[in-house]
């Protein structure tokens, strides 16, 4: 009778040096009773010092990792072809007083003067002076009235923004910010896979 295993590859997992990885890790795995564990724990792969930052398993090696120890096995392959694995390298990362202090004068003035510089192009003094005239009949260079409130919303604005108070989330919508590192990880993550199947390649031809 022949037997059907059904495969999904995940798109991304984290390791460490020196770590066994086992299907289990880098796919889920449906099969008969019996079966399915025995897949799970099955070796596909050693972290060693020789590897990069990245490593990428293809859903071909799984399937014949399979096959070798399930011969009348009918292997089905879902989702993605490829897991990449990122390896975690450990590191001391040691950020001095001093140099928190540096980065965050240097976030806090540049987006100062960008919102600021803006606001010069777009004459923004001027216009929340011609509305106060407009409005109250009466010549103020420096509308308070508008300024004020102005600047408690551009706050509130930047906060709803980015959906964040500090580490709290407003609520579950994804913000911009989110949905841009969301892309730009995803076009990582298919360079990696592409660049890496290249340098295997390259092996294979040069071993």
């Amino acid at each position: 009778m022949e037997k059907t295993v059904y495969i999904r590859m995940r798109n991304r997992i984290f390791a460490s040096q020196g770590q066994e990885i086992r299907i289990g890790d880098i796919a889920q795995v449906l099969a008969p009773e019996g079966m399915e564990r025995a897949i799970k724990e099955l070796s596909i792969h050693q972290i060693t010092k020789r590897d990069s930052n990245f490593v990428v398993i293809d859903a071909m090696k799984v399937i014949k990792k399979i096959t070798g120890l399930f011969q009348g096995a009918d292997i089905q392959a879902i989702g993605p072809a490829q897991t990449l694995i990122e390896v975690n390298i450990e590191k001391r990362r040691v950020l001095s007083l001093p140099f928190f202090i540096l980065i965050w004068l240097l976030l806090f003035f540049g987006s100062a003067m960008a919102i600021m510089n803006f606001h010069d192009d777009v004459s923004m003094k001027d216009v929340q002076a011609k509305l106060y005239t407009i409005i109250t009949g009466e010549v103020d260079e420096s509308p308070l009235l508008f300024q004020i409130p102005y600047s408690l919303g551009l706050g509130m604005g930047m906060v709803l923004f980015f959906n964040h108070i500090f580490k709290k989330r407003i609520n579950e919508e994804p913000s911009p910010l989110e949905v841009e590192m969301f892309n730009y990880q995803q076009s990582m993550d298919n360079y990696v896979m592409i660049h890496e199947n290249q340098e295997s390649m390259k092996r294979l031809d040069d071993d």
